[in-house]
């Protein structure tokens, strides 16, 4: 199977070749492959330094790095990062070429995928009694900014439509390890009924989506599940959320991402982390509809070796 089918397969709970895997952001490529995925000239500030033929090269060198990064890793998702200045309802001419490059590149044999996400999140710190404030004393305000940030979204994910890009990480966090920032009453309220007007959006553009939160979602999890995504990710064991218990309830719904213990790739013994890699494929790899990946993201600093550990135990017990 091609990486594409294989992704697609998982995607809509079919069994593939074999468990594919991808990851919503790989921060390690300066380590194991000698440098960063998006090279400094085409960094904000940079890029518009560069003539027109300049940046067309860049970006072409950029999108054959990535097609090696990735099929090195033997990802079937290839996580495109924004060039340029993307705005909230539209993505910028230089990520719409580099899309268009990976694909001719790849012989559009893989999925691409981009954030496509326009719910609310956790606020910072400065901003959360804020938010509290404004649901309490004018929540019809928050739902008019709810309802629009939706909109934009929609819009912006039918010109990644356009260029290519087949499948959206919906990544807007809303749980800390404890629990979702908001009450399951408020999520019903003012995130469920956006993220499903972007979820049946998407999928009228024929794109797949991926919903990304980490923490601790079972609280929140059924309705997640109702707004009808393709797939949950990442599953956090860091929170308690265990992905055996996931797959029994959830696995006849929606595909599974991820669930390897990060903390554990960071500071835990090489047992810790083999026995968490083996534990998703021992049970979410049966029936198919499962992407082995970490819980979060090889992240930068984690240890290089970590990361090549679970790819071999992948490997050893990818096959269906």
């Amino acid at each position: 199977m091609t990486h594409r089918e294989r992704a697609i397969k998982a995607l809509t709970r079919q069994i593939p070749d074999h468990v594919p895997t991808f990851e919503l952001e790989f921060q390690l490529a300066e380590e194991m492959f000698g440098k960063p995925l998006v090279p400094k000239e085409l960094h904000p500030g940079e890029i518009q330094k560069l003539s027109e033929l300049e940046k067309e090269k860049k970006i072409y060198e950029m999108a054959e790095y990535l097609v090696y990064v990735y099929s090195q890793l033997d990802y079937s998702i290839i996580p495109v990062s924004p060039v340029g200045f993307c705005t909230a309802t539209d993505i910028s001419p230089e990520t719409a070429l580099l899309c268009k490059d990976i694909l001719e590149i790849t012989n559009n044999s893989v999925l691409l995928t981009f954030h496509g996400d326009g719910t609310f999140y956790i606020p910072d710190g400065n901003e959360m009694y804020e938010f509290a404030y404004r649901i309490a004393d004018d929540p019809d305000e928050v739902k008019a900014e709810a309802e629009m940030r939706a909109n934009n979204a929609i819009e912006r994910n039918k010109h990644l439509a356009e260029a290519g890009v087949d499948s959206l990480i919906l990544c807007s966090d809303y749980c800390y390890n404890s629990g979702p920032f908001l009450s399951p009453a408020m999520f019903a309220e003012f995130i469920q009924p956006y993220l499903y007007k972007i979820i049946h959006a998407a999928r009228e553009n024929g794109q797949y989506t991926i919903k990304h939160t980490d923490g601790n979602i079972m609280p929140i999890i059924d309705m997640m599940v109702e707004c009808e995504p393709n797939a949950l990710h990442s599953l956090d064991p860091m929170a308690g959320v265990d992905i055996k218990l996931v797959k029994e309830k959830y696995g006849d719904r929606v595909a599974l991402c991820g669930n390897v213990h990060c903390a554990a790739m960071q500071t835990g013994t090489d047992e810790e982390v083999r026995a968490s890699a083996e534990y998703c494929l021992t049970y979410a790899k049966p029936n198919g509809g499962y992407f082995f990946c970490t819980s979060n993201v090889p992240f930068k600093g984690m240890p290089v070796e970590r990361y090549r550990m679970i790819l071999d135990i992948w490997k050893k017990m990818r096959d269906y």
